[in-house]
Order: structure tokens, then C-alpha cells, then sequence
């Protein structure tokens, strides 16, 4: 079922979410799949369960081809719960963002280039992925959403967050 996305501001994004601890359940389940059902209508790359009311540390992501991104190289769709974020580098690179909950605007946001993640899948089995570029980037979105940050707590210059439309003048980027 499509879910409403809590907008930023509300005070359940802002929030640490919890471990999971059981897997299997149909409770689980329905939320994966809502979860799913609202990342597709909306075309996002990807989905943390707080971002639609359920504080649990699940986020779903993966493109292959997306409106929202459309120069972005393809992602996996992947279920990541519990998940742990490790950089296997100092190096960080800037690059536009936006978010289903932040409609409308996007942000210059600088992330680690290289990381390892690992937790686990639907069904308690571990994810353990070393990756690059922009699957490591939308990882360490979704991932940020968890711990209660939103991508404008990461920009450095503010004058590189704005509305799409204007940031972008002319270009046909999809609405978040």
C-alpha cells in the first residue's frame, strides 16, 4: 500500500530509529511492501522506514533507471536492515541531492566515496557489499534517515540548497 512521506519537520524524522529483532513476521513483511509500493509511485531510489511513520532501522533502495536521477548508474534493489556504514575512505565527494521528504528542493552534499555495509535482508540473511559512487551514496542517505539526519545537515554551503526549479532553470528534472 502507497504510504504517505512525512515532510521535513516532522518530528518523527528527527528521531534515532530501532533495531530490529525479528524476522519473517507478517508485520515486516507489510511494511517491505509498503514500503516498495511508495518508493515505486513516487520514483525514488530509495526509502527508510521513518520516512513514513515506522521508526525501525529498514530502508529499501535501488534504480535502475529513475526520472528523479536520470544520469545515475543502475543500484540493486536491496533490502538493508540494521544496517552498519563503514568508509574505507577519507575521500568525500560533493554532488546533488534530493529527497522524498524534502518535495521540490535538492542539496550539494558531500558523502564518502567508498564504503562497506553490511546488516541484514528480509529473512535475517547478511548483507555484507563494498561499494562506489552513487549506490554508495544513496546507502549512506537512506542510512542517515535511521539516525534522524536529513541530507541539509550535511551541506557545507547553504547557497548550494534551494529549490529544484531554480537551482536547475530549464532542465526537466522529475519532482521529488
Amino acid at each position: 500500500m502507497i504510504k504517505p512521506v512525512l515532510k521535513m519537520g516532522d518530528p518523527c524524522l528527527l528521531q534515532p530509529a530501532r533495531r530490529v529483532d525479528q524476522f519473517g513476521t507478517p508485520e515486516l513483511e507489510a511494511l517491505l511492501q509498503d514500503m516498495q509500493d511508495t518508493m515505486a509511485a513516487l520514483n525514488g531510489a530509495g526509502l527508510a522506514a521513518p520516512q513514513i511513520g515506522v521508526s525501525l532501522q529498514v530502508v529499501i533502495f535501488g534504480v535502475e533507471h529513475s526520472p528523479r536521477y536520470p544520469d545515475a548508474e543502475s543500484v540493486p534493489f536491496t533490502v538493508l536492515i540494521n544496517p552498519v556504514l563503514t568508509p574505507l575512505t577519507e575521500q568525500m565527494e560533493e554532488d546533488w541531492e534530493g529527497c522524498l521528504s524534502i518535495p521540490g528542493m535538492r542539496g550539494l552534499v558531500p558523502r564518502y566515496t567508498r564504503l562497506r555495509y553490511q546488516g541484514v535482508d528480509a529473512a535475517g540473511a547478511s548483507i555484507d557489499r563494498t561499494v562506489t559512487g552513487f549506490h554508495a551514496r544513496v546507502v549512506q542517505h537512506e542510512c542517515d534517515h535511521l539516525n534522524g539526519i536529513l541530507y541539509p545537515m550535511r551541506i557545507n554551503d547553504l547557497r548550494k540548497f534551494g529549490y529544484t526549479d531554480t537551482l536547475f532553470p530549464g532542465q526537466t528534472i522529475a519532482d521529488d
